[in-house]
């Protein structure tokens, strides 16, 4: 009776990370260089970006994930550097990547830049049994995996002008696999193709306007679409709202602590039924940027 617990409950792990591939975030409009190279630099700063996600709070095993990333243009040239790092838990697994970001761009008006990105990702996948409390850990059926080594390359591109911004990248060109010592499959890491925009609208002199989306395709998994609509007040303080597509309504706050420091918070409502058996999902990050003298913002704070 354990070991078929246990299968069931293995088995819905490996389901849940399947299901959701790619580590999801609620404010993905401030976090763009996870999932898109060709953003890394597009600032015109040096930017540190660190965000912690507690997903489904009360549900055991439910996602937690943590990610740092710094991105900068590269002296004075086109060229931007980007590096990050995920740590992303799902029950018993955990999944430790660090990425490496190039983009370069060329302006194609007055007003607008194309900038063309490449990620190359080191991927380290763990599964500890022991957390699931099977009947039998010397069940050969049952074996941790331990450190498995996977590399990884994505492309991205990035079109982005001082109020809009569209995107499209696949983070992941190779499909990866983890097994167990009998060789069955837990874990299939499928191609994530993204598709990502936003418009900043002046309301007025002290209220700007942001509405945003992000797509998210993957082979045999529904359309993930997300969308929101943040309301800045003298470039101070944000206030907005998300919904992702037939699962959460978010709440979205955030404020410009000084020019360097921006702070933000989200709280996902689930619209789906598992309302019932968690309280909701936060997320909080914290972004410092350094300006060199004299030079100015490539694109707003918004995005």
């Amino acid at each position: 009776m354990k070991t078929k617990l246990f299968s069931f409950v293995l088995m819905f792990t490996a389901i849940a990370s399947f299901a959701q591939q790619d580590a999801q975030y609620t404010q993905y409009m401030y976090n763009t260089v996870n999932v898109n190279p060709a953003y890394a630099g597009t600032r015109g700063a040096l930017s540190i970006f660190a965000l912690h996600r507690t997903q489904w709070v009360g549900l055991d095993g439910a996602p937690v994930t943590n990610t740092v990333s710094v991105n900068t243009p590269f002296n004075n040239s086109k060229v931007g550097l980007g590096v990050s790092i995920v740590n992303d838990e799902i029950g018993p697994s955990t999944n430790n990547s660090i990425s490496a970001d190039i983009s370069y761009y060329i302006p194609v008006s007055e007003s607008y830049r194309l900038s063309f990105g490449v990620k190359g990702t080191a991927n380290i996948f763990n599964v500890d049994v022991t957390k699931l409390n099977p009947g039998d850990q010397t069940d050969p059926e049952f074996q941790n995996i331990d450190n498995e080594f996977s590399p990884n390359i994505g492309a991205g591109l990035y079109l982005h002008s001082h109020k809009a911004y569209l995107g499209f990248s696949i983070p992941n060109f190779i499909e990866t696999n983890a097994y167990d010592d009998n060789e069955v499959r837990v874990y299939k890491e499928k191609i994530n193709y993204y598709l990502i925009g936003g418009y900043v609208f002046d309301l007025n002199s002290s209220i700007k306007f942001k509405p945003t989306f992000m797509a998210k395709m993957t082979e045999g998994a529904p359309l993930q679409l997300d969308v929101s609509g943040n309301f800045m007040f003298n470039e101070k303080f944000t206030v907005g709202l998300a919904y992702r597509w037939s699962a959460s309504l978010s709440a979205m706050v955030g404020f410009q602590i000084s020019d360097a420091f921006y702070i933000g918070y989200a709280y996902d409502f689930e619209t789906t039924e598992l309302d019932n058996y968690n309280s909701g999902s936060h997320e909080i990050f914290l972004r410092y940027e350094i300006f060199k003298k004299n030079s100015k913002m490539v694109t707003p704070r918004f995005f």
